[in-house]
């Protein structure tokens, strides 16, 4: 079972079993993880699931790439290296990953 642990940006953490095939997001949703607005419900067509991925976990996601990459210029809060929209990650079975929620979505 995946496992993703969200760490907001006064550093508490929380951490979730999500289902292989999820995304981020819709663990956090699923469990009131505080941090992820998710606007538009992971159709790809907001910005307030904006992650920052940490390094360990950034290889077992494919890159940024298209809609997501253009999307990741109205964030809220600036874009970094390790920005992702956590609509765009997939779980996947004994998936351990680690994200940080920024500030603010909106």
């Amino acid at each position: 079972m995946p496992t993703v642990t969200y760490v907001a940006h006064d550093g508490s953490e929380t951490i979730v079993d999500g289902f292989a095939g999820d995304s981020v997001m819709e663990t956090a949703v699923r469990n009131g993880v505080p941090g992820i607005v998710a606007e538009c419900g992971g159709s790809l067509s907001c910005a307030t699931c904006h992650v920052f991925v940490c390094a360990d976990s950034a290889e077992l996601f494919p890159p940024v790439a298209g809609l997501e990459d253009d999307m990741l210029d109205g964030t809220a809060v600036d874009r970094e290296d390790n920005s992702r929209l956590s609509c765009q990650l997939k779980l996947t079975d004994d998936l351990d990953v680690q994200v940080t929620t920024p500030e603010t979505q909106v």
